[in-house]
């Protein structure tokens, strides 16, 4: 298996289960949390998704997806670039109350840029440090494995709350 074939095989699993954590949930139970103060689905599948289009962007050296069009606006929420939901307060989680569509809609967006992005990948590529604010400095590699591995933390994360919410 080549390295496209492998990330291309790591990232395609995670649209499905974007689709089943919000599928057929309206915009309120998208916004409900299992507990007072917890994440919600909707909150969840929003940040793994702002993750990766940040990380993908600053790697492509190119603009996000939810700054350059109006995504923003119609989720109701701030264009700026670090808005991702990293260290988002209770209240600030309540504030991310989209609807399943758009939630889809902007994982879609995102994915297609990365699977395109990974399509290219070649072995060296990996090596690549692509932030050195760490020590050691991030590869390639790693940020792809680690935004990889916080999608899918996060999407199943979704799915569990989904199934507390449907037993009450």
């Amino acid at each position: 298996m080549n390295v496209n074939d492998l990330f291309g095989e790591l990232y395609g699993r995670i649209p499905p289960l974007v689709r089943e954590a919000v599928e057929g949930l309206d915009q309120t139970a998208l916004a409900t949390p299992p507990d007072p103060g917890a994440n919600t689905i909707g909150w969840l599948v929003w940040h793994l998704t702002r993750v990766q289009d940040a990380h993908l962007a600053e790697i492509l050296d190119e603009d996000q997806i939810w700054t350059s069009g109006d995504l923003a606006a119609r989720f109701g929420l701030p264009s700026d670039p670090g808005f991702t939901g990293y260290g988002h307060t209770p209240d600030e989680v309540a504030r991310v109350r989209p609807t399943a569509d758009v939630l889809v809609e902007y994982y879609d967006a995102v994915h297609a840029r990365t699977a395109k992005f990974l399509a290219g990948l070649s072995p060296d590529d990996l090596d690549r440090v692509v932030d050195e604010r760490w020590d050691p400095p991030v590869t390639l590699g790693v940020r792809l494995v680690s935004v990889a591995d916080d999608s899918l933390q996060h999407v199943g994360q979704a799915a569990y709350v989904r199934g507390l919410l449907e037993r009450r």
